[in-house]
């Protein structure tokens, strides 16, 4: 699900102008489990998981795996950038290619922590893994995401009904060309 090669995990923390991208640690756990169990951060996404399921499964460091960044403000956990590659992918256009998603607080929004914390790991992955196409997927709904992604280089590839609701799929050309 999170192939992203021999890239070494976690990496370095990388820091922002207010951010700083990480691996998870146990202290992020109780943050991990308000992103899972929020219905407004899952409003687009089918919804939250039960707080007691989470709190129950949840391993003491969560989400520890390639390219699973957590996104730190002042010391405290706001939200998590994934940049995984699924072999197989809802639409055949974003099989094999590494996919963007991201989670944050509600108390985090507005700010454009998103877009800071996005283009950040993007370029990291521009310099781990130079030359890779990312796509990322959305419900057309979701208009703040709709902005994020085209703020962040994503063009639209197709649009697609799926859970219900019209999912838009968009595509980041490699920062640098693959050789011909």
């Amino acid at each position: 699900m999170s192939d992203l090669g021999s890239v070494v995990w976690p990496p370095a923390p990388i820091g922002t102008t207010r951010l700083v991208l990480r691996g998870s640690a146990a202290r992020d756990r109780a943050a991990f489990v308000e992103l899972l169990a929020s219905p407004e951060v899952h409003t687009y996404l089918g919804g939250p998981q039960p707080r007691d399921r989470i709190e129950r499964e949840l391993p003491v460091v969560p989400e520890r795996w390639p390219g699973s960044f957590v996104v730190d403000l002042d010391g405290a956990m706001i939200g998590q950038i994934l940049l995984r590659r699924a072999p197989e992918h809802l639409r055949p256009a974003a099989a094999g290619l590494v996919d963007l998603g991201y989670l944050f607080l509600p108390r985090a929004w507005g700010h454009g922590y998103a877009a800071e914390a996005c283009a950040a790991a993007l370029d990291w992955l521009d310099d781990v893994l130079p030359g890779e196409p990312v796509v990322l997927t959305t419900q057309t709904a979701n208009s703040g995401s709709m902005r994020l992604a085209a703020k962040l280089g994503f063009t639209e590839v197709e649009r697609f009904r799926a859970w219900d609701a019209e999912q838009w799929l968009g595509l980041r050309p490699p920062a640098t060309p693959l050789p011909a």
